[in-house]
């Protein structure tokens, strides 16, 4: 059985958070500082990349230091915001549904992108017999994280609607772990299709970073809400607001939002609210990941 259930994610997530154990000590005396995090959905590079401008920049409007916390896996994500480990994190849809989950209701999303409202999933292959959903029966397919919201929670459930049961009517199910590695394991024909973030699969099409003639999009999901950026509950309210007016304050015009919003792969930053994830909730529910 390829898929694990909502409670032995978060108990793989202990060893990540062991190691995140220092960080908490030390932000007991350092209330000063802002610890981020964010799932892993791509490279710790390109994480890494996308996350030092944006740093800078919230450190400015803070008048704070602010430090960019990696962590290992989506579950770790999670639990280290719940646990107030880190401060603020960049979760996706389901993500953020867990944390509330886990928390009790004691996380609050802030803002999401304006494309975060519309968000897509896409199946890819290289196999040129496989040009709808129907056509994956049989097949080996992969999803990213099992935490993921466009990678696997939301094109699991597109495929349920469809009447296809991936552990029933697959002939193999497997978890990339982020959106770039399935891209990866579709071209070199690890698997013969894969679901993923629409706009990763955008990002590596319009930087040549897959050949088109070989790796197709075949399907393309409805829209549904999806990332955000999310803070514990217990953040003084005046911290939040500065975030929120942080965020909302980027323009594409001029930098330092010309940069950031570029490489969050972003138009702008809209407010966001819980209730917008009730879907992906009721999906979860639905494909027995929640």
């Amino acid at each position: 059985m390829q898929r694990r259930t909502f409670s032995a994610l978060f108990s793989c997530a202990a060893i990540s958070l062991a190691s995140l154990g220092a960080v908490s000590a030390a932000h007991a005396a350092d209330m000063q500082t802002l610890r981020v995090t964010a799932i892993p959905d791509e490279s710790p590079t390109e994480l890494a990349r996308k996350a030092e401008p944006l740093m800078k920049y919230l450190g400015e409007q803070l008048g704070m230091k602010v430090e960019f916390v990696p962590v290992s896996d989506y579950a770790a994500s999670v639990e280290a915001l719940v646990n107030k480990k880190v401060d603020l994190a960049w979760f996706g849809g389901f993500t953020f549904v867990q944390a509330n989950v886990r928390s009790g209701g004691k996380v609050i999303p802030l803002v999401q992108r304006a494309e975060d409202e519309v968000f897509k999933s896409v199946f890819i292959s290289a196999d040129p017999t496989i040009k709808t959903l129907a056509d994956l029966k049989g097949k080996t397919v992969s999803f990213g994280s099992q935490s993921s919201t466009s990678g696997h929670l939301m094109p699991r459930s597109f495929l349920m609607e469809a009447g296809l049961n991936p552990e029933k009517d697959f002939r193999r199910v497997a978890f990339s772990g982020a959106h770039d590695a399935t891209i990866a394991a579709v071209a070199s024909g690890k698997v013969q299709a894969g679901a993923l973030n629409i706009s990763v699969w955008e990002k590596f099409v319009k930087e040549n970073k897959v050949d088109t003639t070989k790796v197709n999009a075949f399907y393309t999901t409805p829209p549904y809400f999806d990332y955000n950026w999310t803070v514990h509950a217990d953040m003084p309210a005046a911290t939040r607001e500065k975030l929120a007016k942080a965020f909302l304050a980027l323009t594409p015009d001029a930098e330092p939002g010309t940069t950031i919003l570029k490489l969050q792969r972003a138009s702008k930053f809209v407010p966001t609210e819980a209730k917008n994830y009730k879907g992906i909730e009721d999906a979860a529910r639905g494909a027995g990941l929640l």
